[in-house]
């Protein structure tokens, strides 16, 4: 046990719970990750999550009670999809000498979502990798994703307030992306945007008839494929927690991303499919203009959080970041090309 006098830092936690001892479990090794939210404890079946205690534009868990909560959204969304990954939150306690202990009768001073691990092997970024993503395990996942999406609540929102929230972010992006630090494609980035903000004004009616159709619901909301295991049934893990309004979105939006970062990842065929499969499950057939709006501009959107990883990152990355985030802007740079042409408009 570690022992301590006075504050105990997150520096302390993160020691503690990085020794196998700590574990009821008595792992043989645990691996440490840190991660821009969390940190990670890896065991060898178990995964312990930390939330640090930071405050950033859509999050605030400077406080334990703000942690604690944190911890509870996470397991009681994740296991929409994942019920059986997400197995609880527990305390990590410090007695009166100051002796910490994962679920210990002392006082809480911190709290962690655990998790049952999943098999590395299985997940859909390493089948990506490897080259063995078959059609059969695509159309597995999207037949969970269409069940999961036509059960969900539908979001009560205006056409209005959807498609202003689409324009401010819009807005935001593009001037992230213009700043002369990063040294991006300014007409590019210019033209990306003015192809965005075109759509939003001239195709009202997509909008209209995906809100009417009650396509808008509280989704995953990070459907990356490092979050989808290939297990039977496939699980859907990490969905983002912290902020209600980014999980609200059109089931389209949703898969459109997925299918991007399975494009960036290697493997461009699985978007179709994904679409393809998505139709047959759920009849839902979303507009092709649409879809394509949706992908520029998850495209804008992760490009402009990939140029950012250059400021938490060492400058040995930024060629990295600065690589990934031109990707996504030439994604979104020949889908804007689509938008703009005259019939797309109409």
């Amino acid at each position: 046990m570690i022992r301590i006098s006075t504050d105990i830092d997150i520096s302390t936690r993160v020691a503690f719970l990085s020794q196998p001892s700590s574990y009821a479990e008595h792992p043989t090794n645990v691996e440490t990750v840190e991660t821009h939210m969390s940190w990670v404890f890896l065991t060898d079946s178990f995964v312990y999550k930390i939330k640090k205690p930071i405050l950033l534009d859509d999050l605030d868990l400077r406080t334990l009670e703000q942690r604690h909560q944190n911890c509870l959204d996470e397991l009681r969304l994740n296991r929409r999809l994942a019920r059986d990954v997400y197995l609880g939150v527990l305390a990590l306690t410090a007695n009166d000498g100051g002796q910490l202990a994962l679920g210990g009768e002392g006082n809480p001073v911190d709290w962690l979502v655990k998790m049952r691990r999943l098999p590395r092997e299985c997940m859909l970024d390493t089948v990506i990798a490897r080259g063995q993503v078959n059609e059969s395990q695509i159309r597995r996942i999207t037949q969970v994703l269409a069940d999961f999406y036509r059960q969900a609540e539908p979001e009560s929102l205006t056409t209005d307030e959807y498609i202003h929230r689409f324009e401010k972010k819009i807005r935001a992006n593009e001037a992230a992306l213009l700043e002369p630090a990063y040294s991006l494609p300014g007409e590019q980035i210019i033209m990306i945007g003015k192809a965005l903000l075109s759509y939003l004004e001239h195709a009202r009616y997509a909008f209209d008839a995906r809100i009417a159709a009650k396509h808008i619901i509280e989704a995953h909301g990070d459907l990356r494929p490092e979050h989808i295991c290939l297990t039977e049934p496939p699980v859907f893990i990490d969905c983002l927690e912290f902020k209600r309004a980014l999980r609200v979105m059109d089931s389209a939006d949703e898969l459109v991303f997925l299918a991007m970062e399975c494009e960036i990842a290697g493997a461009p065929f699985i978007g179709p499919l994904l679409f393809e499969s998505y139709r047959q499950f759920s009849g839902d057939d979303p507009p092709r203009l649409l879809v394509c709006f949706y992908k520029a501009f998850r495209a804008q959107l992760w490009a402009k959080l990939a140029i950012w990883h250059i400021r938490d990152h060492d400058e040995g990355e930024t060629a990295l970041w600065t690589r990934r985030s031109r990707a996504y802007l030439r994604i979104a740079a020949r889908l804007a090309g689509e938008l703009s042409q005259k019939d797309a408009l109409h």
